[in-house]
């Protein structure tokens, strides 16, 4: 049964202002926005002990650099990437996985030439040195390494473009690290299409991965094996640990060696949902650890994804911290495989990404509707199995907190689909602003978003380009429409062959809930996604009537051309997703431009593989041609996603002019200078 929402709270304080939605002032401005989305690429600990993490900064045109974390109180963050330097990989195009540290040694892929470099941590000194043949181009890439104490080499994917551009060849390969002059790396594990976590034992004997094929994504249908490293350092024999059955469909991921030699990792097998699995080596059986409707990872749309670490209490006992999504939240735990329990830990986050394992402590990437993006150190007690002590030790947002009184906190709402007995999930966030409020006749603007992927989980979490809207009087509504993660391989599969279809519609019945609610002006709904979201944008315009305005990011327009040219990792995700020729087209935006009546600003980075600027450039033409209110911005130097701060302010304030200007019916508080927007202007 879809759960209530209860109207909007009028009791606002006598003395507020009365003012129409969305003409509302606020301190949180596009400028701090854009400066608060410093991004969080990954954190690891030397031999030492010490916290590194990995940051993009868009202040630094989105450069990513390692920063090393204080080792006493009082001192102050260090860089560790050299100027020159942005720790970034393309593999896959999504990147991820482009550090590893080791005793007091980083192998890091550098951005401009995508070559491997190393790099000593423990003096800011230290000049990084490569470690892989220059190209003369970004051609090759790297990504997900570990070091191999056994060989002294670095095993990492490589993602080779030097053939084909459009069709890589991906394998796993082995870096030697004596100081000799630099040669072609060594092939381990080739001939499929993909692979991920290549991980070795701790004697350097035997090495696990993760690899699938066209036309499965790795979330679809993957594949778990384990080699045997020979004296001469190849591969001398392998074994399928998971993925071979084909009475069972199921996705391994994130295999990792205990200390003692024994491979645990995650699959989707029996109950559909991502749980915990141990390797029984003798038998090549597998066995649950802990059954649950929840998910212990998350797709593998970047490498390096680290949901679980191996651990010792004080006693010496082997428990392993973990976390898992369940009904849109996460949580902390420690499971102790013995007695097969699982105890949960108390911490302020409801959302958990990564987690790195330090000396009697967990650092947990991790957010929560208050807390914006952020690593906390988390010290537990000699048994393992509670918090005695919880701090944030690196935050996207340090300065969030002064605009607490400003945030609206998101509710999770169930809703009904169109599919009788149905539902799906979303995060409302109503219009908030402790100096603002509007007259009770009036019903806010709502503003849905679609998330990208289309194989992707939006969190209920402090997003600050939320809170943007919401503070001016915006009421705003983040949708996990079906085919999302986080709620089981069942739900997940809502989308295959109904991607167009099942998203527009549970985001169209969303918007509908929540007008019939009373949460939202019917007449002024508008619609913004980036990506797959985009491409959800431009479906709900052309296929439904139930958004007055829309705003597509970098997004999908024509589903056969993104087929054509898209990079090879996505090549036939849509293979799954959308059907035969006919589905193609009738489901492609750019086929049925004389479906489209309402206004659109597009927004697209001229360097983006994924989705070429092609797919804007093409239906803003055909809009515009038709005579429909239409805009595109175009940004140099940036490929999908934007990372520029000057790009992420100039995105969201043309955004909430543009959809002022044309559905809202009031004036915006800031100084913004529209854009001109063809047939309208």
């Amino acid at each position: 049964m879809a759960s209530s929402v209860q109207p909007v709270e009028s009791a606002a304080r006598q003395d507020k202002v009365t003012a129409p939605y969305g003409s509302w002032k606020s301190p949180i401005t596009a400028d701090i926005v854009s400066g608060a989305s410093k991004r969080l690429d990954g954190t690891a600990i030397d031999g030492r002990g010490r916290l590194f993490w990995l940051e993009s900064r868009p202040t630094e045109a989105g450069r990513s650099v390692l920063v090393k974390g204080e080792e006493k109180a009082g001192e102050e963050a260090i860089d560790v990437t050299p100027k020159e330097f942005s720790v970034r990989t393309t593999a896959q195009e999504y990147g991820g996985g482009a550090f590893t540290i080791s005793g007091d040694t980083v192998i890091f892929a550098n951005y401009k030439d995508q070559r491997l470099y190393k790099q000593s941590v423990d003096s800011i000194d230290s000049t990084p040195v490569p470690i892989t043949p220059d190209c003369g181009s970004p051609v090759v890439s790297y990504a997900d390494g570990v070091f191999d104490s056994r060989f002294n080499r670095f095993v990492t994917v490589m993602e080779d473009r030097r053939v084909s551009s459009i069709n890589a060849i991906t394998t796993i390969v082995a870096i030697g690290l004596n100081d000799a002059s630099i040669e072609e790396p060594k092939v381990l594990v080739s001939g499929n299409d993909f692979y991920a976590f290549p991980r070795v034992d701790l004697k350097g004997e035997r090495i696990a991965w993760i690899e699938w094929c066209h036309p499965n994504m790795p979330w679809d249908k993957s594949e778990l094996w384990v080699g045997y490293i020979s004296e001469n350092g190849d591969i001398c024999k392998r074994t399928c640990v998971a993925g071979n059955d084909n009475t069972i469909v199921e996705s391994p991921t994130e295999p990792k060696w205990s200390s003692t030699g024994e491979l645990f990792f995650i699959t989707d097998r029996k109950n559909g949902f991502w749980n915990l699995y141990k390797w029984i080596e003798s038998v090549n059986d597998v066995q649950a650890l802990y059954s649950l409707d929840a998910e212990f990872s998350r797709p593998l749309w970047v490498f390096g994804i680290n949901s679980y670490e191996l651990i010792q209490n004080k006693e010496g006992k082997n428990l392993i911290a973990c976390s898992y999504r369940q009904k849109g939240r996460s949580y902390l735990g420690i499971l102790d495989c013995a007695q097969s329990s699982l105890s949960l830990l108390d911490i302020p986050f409801t959302d958990i990404d990564n987690i790195t394992s330090g000396h009697r402590c967990l650092y947990v990437e991790g957010a929560s509707a208050v807390h914006p993006s952020s690593v906390a150190k988390v010290n537990l007690d000699d048994q393992g199995s509670k918090v005695v002590d919880f701090k944030v030790v690196w935050s996207s947002s340090p300065d969030s907190l002064k605009y607490t009184s400003y945030f609206s906190l998101p509710e999770l709402i169930e809703f009904p689909t169109g599919v009788p007995g149905q539902n799906a999930y979303a995060y409302f966030y109503p219009p908030l602003n402790p100096i603002y409020h509007a007259s009770p006749e009036e019903k806010p603007p709502l503003l849905l978003k679609s998330h990208g992927g289309p194989t992707s989980e939006t969190r209920g979490i402090l997003n600050l380009s939320i809170q943007y809207w919401t503070s001016r009087g915006w009421a705003f509504v983040d949708v996990n429409y079906g085919g999302s993660t986080g709620y089981g391989r069942e739900y997940r599969e809502r989308l295959l062959g109904n991607w167009g279809i099942v998203d527009v519609n549970d985001c169209c019945s969303c918007a509908k809930f929540l007008v019939d609610s009373g949460k939202a002006d019917g007449g002024r709904l508008c619609i913004t996604g980036g990506s797959a979201g985009g491409y959800t944008t431009l479906a709900a315009l052309a296929f439904k009537e139930t958004f007055k305005a829309g705003a597509s990011l970098y997004g999908v327009a024509d589903l056969s051309m993104l087929r054509a040219e898209t990079h090879k990792f996505e090549s036939h995700y849509l293979d799954n997703l959308i059907g035969d020729e006919k589905d193609y087209y009738e489901r492609s935006p750019i086929n049925f431009v004389d479906r489209f009546s309402c206004p659109i600003i597009l927004f697209q980075g001229l360097e983006d593989k994924v989705v070429p600027p092609d797919q804007a450039r093409t239906i803003y033409q055909a809009l515009k041609k038709k005579g429909l209110p239409v805009a595109l911005v175009e940004y140099e130097g940036e490929q999908h996603g934007f990372r520029k701060a000057e790009n992420i302010k100039f995105t969201l304030e043309q955004e909430m002019v543009f959809f002022a200007r044309l559905v809202g019916n009031f004036n915006v508080a800031d100084e913004i200078n529209p854009i001109k927007i063809d047939n309208f202007d």
